[in-house]
């Protein structure tokens, strides 16, 4: 059951692999912090939070539509986001009614899009931190102008037409 503190609880899995390792203030253990992304769930659990059949969760990784992170002997570990892309992946095959090739695609493509998105943000941090670098150069060149060397006079827009006419030789 998902609790009001997150999709497993707080303090539940410490220790596992997979967490994040955050060291207290002062001499004490290091624990582990757990985050969506951290797999605590064997299949069996997976597969009632998620109410698909184990068996349709091990069809769904060799068709690598949700793969879950394994242990060392190989078994498979699902984090509360691989539980959400197995909603998901059962929504669109039961109410959208795509089939599983279509999901994986589906899956790809959005994967790509906020694989792009991530991109296009790093890429406009730069952007903003060389327009910012630029400003700050331009405003030293500005502030190293020697003012008193060149006297400011306004110059005077004339209409008088003037002819040229090279020297005959």
């Amino acid at each position: 059951m998902i609790s009001p503190d997150g999709p497993i609880g707080p303090g539940l899995g410490e220790g596992l692999p997979g967490g994040t390792r955050r060291r207290a203030a002062g001499p004490g253990p290091t624990h582990y912090v757990l985050t969506e992304d951290t797999p605590v769930y064997v299949i069996s659990v997976a597969a009632e939070l998620s109410g698909l059949h184990p068996q349709t969760l091990r069809q769904y990784d060799r068709l690598g539509l949700v793969c879950p992170d394994r242990t060392a002997g190989r078994g498979r570990r699902y984090s509360a986001r691989d539980i959400q892309q197995l909603r998901e992946v059962q929504r669109l095959s039961q109410d959208e009614g795509i089939n599983l090739a279509g999901i994986k695609r589906i899956i790809e493509l959005e994967n790509q899009v906020t694989a792009l998105q991530s991109r296009v943000a790093e890429l406009a941090d730069a952007l903003d931190g060389a327009a910012s670098a630029l400003q700050q150069r331009e405003a030293a060149v500005h502030a190293s102008y020697r003012r008193d060397l060149v006297p400011y006079q306004q110059v005077q827009q004339s209409s008088a037409l003037v002819v040229w006419r090279p020297k005959q030789r």
